[in-house]
């Protein structure tokens, strides 16, 4: 194996190689196949997650750990080099925050020829760590190690992409003449709210959208207190744009619920554990990636049956594979009359978070009635156990 310096080349095997970086964050790796202008022919002599093949080269493992497969001999004619690409998933960061990349070149057997340390980066987001390039009959390895402070858009252009610019602005209509003043309507008379201070009631045909900190009471009109209620939560993985077309990673949440008695853990309900022990609390099962409509997993809750030593369940989700909800679009909690199917109540997520769990709702046994509280509160942690410390703080 030789250890490369910037700018250096060496001789290839002839056949088919493999390339892979190693980066300290989430990364993208990719392949531009250009001319002797370093210019790329179509789109198609980009291969990126969207697009994994190309002529002579493949990117295997689009999700995981990526590695580009190239067969030298099956580039087109008019190739005259492939650059291997790292793109940072978070556009806002650099490279300056990391350790280098490394860049590894092995052959088909995957023992390790080439590397490449790629210093020297501060501002970059995107960088250029190698290419192999035609020379004769023969193919070579060179340590490039070129960044893009401007990122995705400054590489595509350098190698012959045009990206086009936002689009011009509307012009606004020209205004209609006013109209007659139309008299305001009278004010409607106000009803003082129900129950506590800052406290909601559930009324029927109504969803509450709560917001952080608001309190309803679990009970729908006419005083009757609700016994069967489902605790839908639910995700999206947010797109990852870009000029080449967007793309979604799965994103593993877990729900649970975590019920406490007098302050102290009692059991946890959870992907692990589907039915609490005193077979009050249901849990639907595991989802692994967020897609699709509606909630992603339920937990059902019989009031009724619950111990009457547990006096908090606190609802939380956590990331089993460490993305932030950053990462995460549309996180909600919602909470269903399992009696009638009626939507009571919604608490919607509101802003990337840089956590891999959070708190999102505590229903307490207060006084001898059930009451939820929206808390949407972050922390650090991937299993439902990690929440323990963090939900006890919300506690009635």
């Amino acid at each position: 194996m030789t250890a490369l310096t910037k700018g250096q080349n060496a001789p290839l095997p002839g056949g088919e190689v493999l390339i892979s970086v190693d980066v300290g964050t989430a990364a993208d790796l990719s392949a531009l196949l250009v001319t002797d202008a370093i210019k790329v022919r179509t789109d198609a002599d980009f291969i990126f997650y969207n697009q994994p093949t190309g002529p002579g080269v493949e990117l295997q493992n689009p999700t995981g750990r990526q590695v580009l497969r190239v067969r030298t001999d099956g580039l087109p004619a008019d190739i005259h080099a492939v650059r291997a690409v790292v793109t940072l998933d978070d556009a806002s960061s650099n490279f300056g925050r990391v350790a280098p990349p490394v860049a590894r070149v092995a052959d088909a057997r995957g023992a390790e020829l080439f590397t490449f340390t790629v210093d020297g980066l501060s501002s970059e987001s995107v960088v250029v760590a190698l290419e192999l390039y035609r020379r004769g009959t023969d193919w070579k390895v060179r340590a490039v190690g070129q960044g893009y402070a401007g990122g995705f858009a400054d590489l595509i252009r350098d190698h012959g992409v045009s990206v086009d610019d936002a689009p011009a602005a509307t012009p606004p209509a020209a205004p209609a003449p006013p109209a007659a003043p139309v008299p305001p309507p009278p004010a409607p008379a106000r009803t003082p709210p129900a129950g506590a201070p800052g406290e909601i009631s559930l009324t029927k045909n109504r969803r509450v959208d709560l917001v952080k900190g608001q309190k309803v009471s679990l009970r729908k009109d006419g005083g009757v207190a609700l016994t069967r209620i489902r605790m839908g939560l639910g995700w999206d993985p947010i797109t990852r744009g870009g000029f080449f077309g967007g793309r979604q990673r799965d994103i593993d949440l877990d729900a649970s619920v975590l019920m406490f008695s007098a302050g102290q853990i009692a059991d946890i309900v959870y992907y692990g554990s589907l039915r609490s022990d005193d077979n009050s609390i249901v849990h639907s099962g595991d989802n692994l990636t967020g897609q699709g409509e509606g909630d992603d997993e339920v937990i059902r809750v019989d009031l009724t049956a619950i111990h009457p030593a547990i006096d908090n369940l606190v609802f939380t989700v956590t990331s089993y594979q460490g993305q932030t909800f950053q990462e995460v679009d549309n996180a909600f909690c919602r909470l269903v009359d399992e009696t009638t199917g009626a939507e009571l109540a919604r608490f919607t997520l509101a802003g990337g978070m840089p956590f891999t769990g959070v708190t999102m709702a505590v229903i307490s046994r207060e006084h001898g009635e059930w009451k939820l509280r929206a808390i949407g509160e972050g922390f650090q942690g991937k299993k439902p156990r990690d929440a323990v410390p963090h939900a006890a703080r919300h506690l009635a």
